[in-house]
C-alpha cells in the first residue's frame, strides 16, 4: 500500500496556471474586484469546478457587480488519455446573460472546450483567460489581473495591414518589415481598411 506522502503532488511539480485578466468600463468608479485575489496565484483543486459570479458564498470568486449574474460562469479542468496536460471547459451558469467565447455565443448550461488563449464577454465584461501549461496533475492555480484597455483592442484577430498597390492592380500583404507578398488582382478604385 502507498503512503500518502508517495501519492500527493510534490513541490516541484510545475502546477498549470490560468492568467485571468479583467475589464469593465466602469472599474475606475466602482470596486468591482474588491473581492478578487489580484496578483496573487491561487491554488484549486483540479476536482472542483472555478465559479465566478456575484454571490460569495456560491463562487469561488465574486464580482461586486449587481449586474453580474449570482453565478455567471465555471470552469472546469479536466485530462485526455491523449494529451498530458490538464485541459479546461468554461459553462455558462446565468440563465439571463449570454457568455461568448472568442466570439462563440453560450446559452445556459452550455460549455465548450476553452482554447489557450480565450476572450471571454459577458455584459460588460471582458476577460482574456491564458493558459499556462503545468505537470501537476491534482490541482492548478489562478492569477487575477485588471487590464487598463480592452483585451479585444489587444488580441484584435484582424487581417494584417494592407497596402493597395495602384500601378499594379494588385495589393501587398506586410507580413514583415522586407518580406511583401503580391495577393491578386485589386480594382484601383477599392479602399480596404482594417479596424484595430
Amino acid at each position: 500500500m502507498m503512503s500518502v506522502s508517495q501519492t500527493m503532488e510534490t513541490e516541484e511539480d510545475l502546477l498549470t496556471c490560468l492568467h485571468i485578466k479583467l475589464y469593465n468600463p466602469q472599474q475606475n468608479c466602482k470596486g468591482l474586484y474588491g473581492l478578487l485575489p489580484l496578483g496573487n496565484r491561487s491554488k484549486h483543486s483540479a476536482d472542483d469546478p472555478l465559479r465566478l459570479g456575484r454571490d460569495g458564498q456560491a463562487c469561488t470568486y465574486a464580482l461586486v457587480d449587481a449586474r453580474v449574474s449570482r453565478k455567471q460562469l465555471g470552469i472546469h479542468a479536466y485530462r485526455t488519455p491523449q494529451s498530458p496536460y490538464m485541459l479546461f471547459t468554461i459553462q455558462n451558469l446565468s440563465q439571463k446573460g449570454r457568455l461568448s467565447v472568442n466570439g462563440s455565443v453560450l446559452g445556459y448550461l452550455e460549455r465548450m472546450d476553452l482554447p489557450d488563449k480565450a476572450l471571454i464577454r459577458f455584459g460588460e465584461y471582458e476577460m482574456l483567460i491564458i493558459r499556462e501549461s503545468g505537470e501537476a496533475k491534482g490541482s492548478f492555480e489562478v492569477e487575477f489581473e485588471v487590464l487598463t484597455v480592452p483585451p479585444s483592442r489587444e488580441t484584435c484577430m484582424c487581417m494584417p495591414s494592407m497596402t493597395p498597390v495602384m500601378d499594379t492592380g494588385s495589393y501587398v500583404i506586410n507580413s514583415s518589415p522586407g518580406d511583401p507578398r503580391i495577393i491578386g488582382p485589386l480594382e484601383t478604385d477599392e479602399t480596404i481598411m482594417c479596424h484595430s
